[in-house]
């Protein structure tokens, strides 16, 4: 009988370990030198209202280790690298990817990678789309909530979208910092507090009330950050929508198909409470785990994700999907591109 307990024990323990080693993050990001040196030539290293923190690949793969995350998406934060002049942008954002593309190379059983793209060069933007998913073999590609103003959601951002539909893409939306925006708003809450949520929320439901999702509906759109405002914000689009329909401010809009390409990482403030409400607007295997990796202490991070293994594991309305929110969903949207998959 003893010996039973014991095996049991021991199987338990071994189901645990191989779980948290399965673990994929898909939102981490890469903070490289040659970043750092185009946002210092342009003084832009301050254009979101605080420092970038340091990143190297081993720090983020001492954090993974000791988290036991067995892969992460790499993408490029915010600012978005762009000086006015297009020329320079395409080179720096070319850099980047290939940079992200080696670190790959170099660790394929721990990193994918999302492209940056140089918009708002929608040509631009096209062919360097074009070049890191068939040259560089990208996993994805991340778009900011806007560039100089440029929001997703524009009519000038449909052909892109369509190219990226095209080829099935996943698409990681990350929030920047709004144009225009009060500096003094700035100053009194960072960025990162408050405005990043909203910028996120203004974004998606930019697209929806173009009915860009249900449009492209090949795309896979990750946002971040838990949903940002979301779950708040679509019940009161939806109510809204006959009002602003009467006043000729939006058309039709498809919800069912404009929802069905979001996926949401729970990055950020994530808890049993964020997670219900946003399976009030999703379900649950459209649900990811994200750190935000450099962005948040690595010891914070480990106490956070072993949180969420907690209430994963003792809410019973949750329990049966830890493994889908904590890998098995990222695995089965990147595909082929994941470790886990070969």
């Amino acid at each position: 009988m003893k010996k039973t307990i014991i095996m049991a024990l021991l199987m338990a323990s071994s189901l645990h370990t191989v779980s948290a080693q399965n673990i994929i993050d898909v939102h981490s990001h890469v903070v490289s030198p040659s970043y750092l040196d185009a946002l210092t030539r342009h003084d832009a290293l301050l254009e979101e209202g605080f420092p970038l923190p340091q990143w190297s690949v081993e720090s983020q793969l001492k954090f993974m280790d000791e988290a036991g995350v067995k892969t992460s998406v790499l993408t490029l934060a915010a600012p978005q690298p762009y000086f006015g002049d297009i020329r320079e942008s395409r080179s720096v954002v070319r850099q980047l990817n290939e940079e992200a593309a080696r670190i790959k190379s170099e660790y394929p059983d721990r990193f994918l990678w999302c492209a940056t793209l140089p918009l708002p060069d929608v040509n631009a933007a096209i062919e360097e789309a074009r070049y890191a998913l068939d040259t560089l073999h990208a996993d994805g590609i991340k778009l900011a909530t806007n560039v100089r103003g440029q929001y997703l959601g524009a009519p000038e951002l449909d052909p892109l979208m369509a190219f990226l539909n095209e080829r099935h893409a996943v698409v990681v939306l990350h929030p920047h910092k709004p144009e225009p925006i009060n500096e003094q708003v700035m100053a009194q809450t960072p960025l990162a507090m408050q405005e990043y949520l909203s910028e996120t929320t203004r974004a998606v439901a930019n697209m929806i009330s173009r009915n860009v999702p249900a449009r492209y509906s090949n795309l896979k759109i990750i946002v971040p950050h838990c949903g940002a405002y979301l779950p708040i914000a679509i019940p009161r689009m939806k109510s809204l929508t006959p009002v602003m329909q009467q006043a000729k401010l939006v058309g039709a809009i498809d919800w069912e198909k404009n929802l069905a390409p979001f996926y949401y990482d729970l990055s950020g403030s994530h808890s049993l409470e964020a997670v219900r409400l946003l399976l009030t607007i999703t379900s649950p295997d459209r649900l990811l785990y994200g750190s935000d990796f450099p962005y948040v202490a690595p010891h914070v991070l480990t106490g956070g994700l072993q949180r969420m293994k907690d209430y994963l594991s003792s809410a019973p309305d949750l329990q049966p999907y830890k493994e889908m929110i904590l890998w098995k969903n990222a695995q089965k949207l990147f595909g082929k591109g994941t470790p886990h998959s070969k």
